[in-house]
C-alpha cells in the first residue's frame, strides 16, 4: 500500500511499500557500518586524523555520551557523511531515514554504555555489543574491533576483530577483557 503525501510545497510525495523501506534500511545498515568502520580504522593509523580521533579516547571507560564525545571533525567525517552516503545512496525518505538514524544514534549509545546485557535485543540482534566495543577502548584492543553499529565482518575479514571475554564479577556485573593483544 502506498500513502500519498504533500511536501513542504504541495507536490506528491510517497512512502514506498515497506518491503521497500526495509531493504533501503538494511543496505543503509551496510553502507554506514562500511563508511565508519575504514574511517574509524583510518583515524586510528593515520596521525593526523588521530589527532581528531583522540578526544573521543580521551575517555578510557566508555559510557553512554561518550558515543558523541568527539572532536567536530571526527563526527563529521565518521557520524554525518556515513549517514549523508547511506541515506543518498539508498534513496530514503526523509521518513525512512529518521528511523534509521534514531536506530543509528541508540546503538552507539548502547555500544557505549558499559553495559553488557545479555537479554539486550540490540545485543542479541547485532555482532557489535557493548563488551565487543570496550575492547577497542582498553589498550589491548586499541588497534582492534573498529566496527561500529551492526555488523563485524570487516573486522573478521580483515583481521582486526580481537576477541574478548565476559567474566561475571563476584560483587556484581560483568567484566571485560581482550583475549589477545594485537
Amino acid at each position: 500500500m502506498q500513502v500519498t503525501r504533500s511536501d513542504a510545497k504541495g507536490r506528491p510525495t510517497s512512502q514506498p511499500p515497506l518491503i521497500v523501506s526495509a531493504w533501503q534500511f538494511l543496505v543503509a545498515m551496510v553502507i554506514f557500518d562500511s563508511w565508519q568502520y575504514f574511517m574509524h580504522r583510518w583515524m586510528h593509523t593515520n596521525k593526523f586524523l588521530y589527532k581528531f580521533h583522540s578526544v573521543h579516547h580521551g575517555l578510557i571507560a566508555p559510557y553512554p555520551m561518550s558515543s558523541i564525545y568527539s572532536n567536530g571533525i571526527d563526527q563529521f567525517l565518521t557520524d554525518i557523511t556515513g549517514g549523508l552516503l547511506s541515506r543518498l545512496i539508498t534513496g530514503m525518505t526523509a521518513r525512512t531515514s529518521i528511523y534509521f538514524f534514531s536506530l543509528s544514534i541508540i546503538r552507539g549509545v548502547d555500544l557505549h554504555s558499559g553495559l553488557f546485557l545479555p537479554w539486550s535485543p540490540f545485543q542479541l540482534l547485532f555482532g557489535s555489543n557493548s563488551a565487543f566495543h570496550a575492547t577497542h577502548h582498553q589498550l589491548g584492543g586499541f588497534q582492534a574491533n573498529f566496527s561500529q553499529l551492526y555488523f563485524l565482518f570487516w573486522d573478521k575479514f580483515l583481521g582486526t576483530y580481537a576477541p574478548y571475554s565476559v567474566e561475571k564479577r563476584k560483587e556484581g556485573g560483568y567484566k571485560v577483557r581482550a583475549i589477545k593483544d594485537l
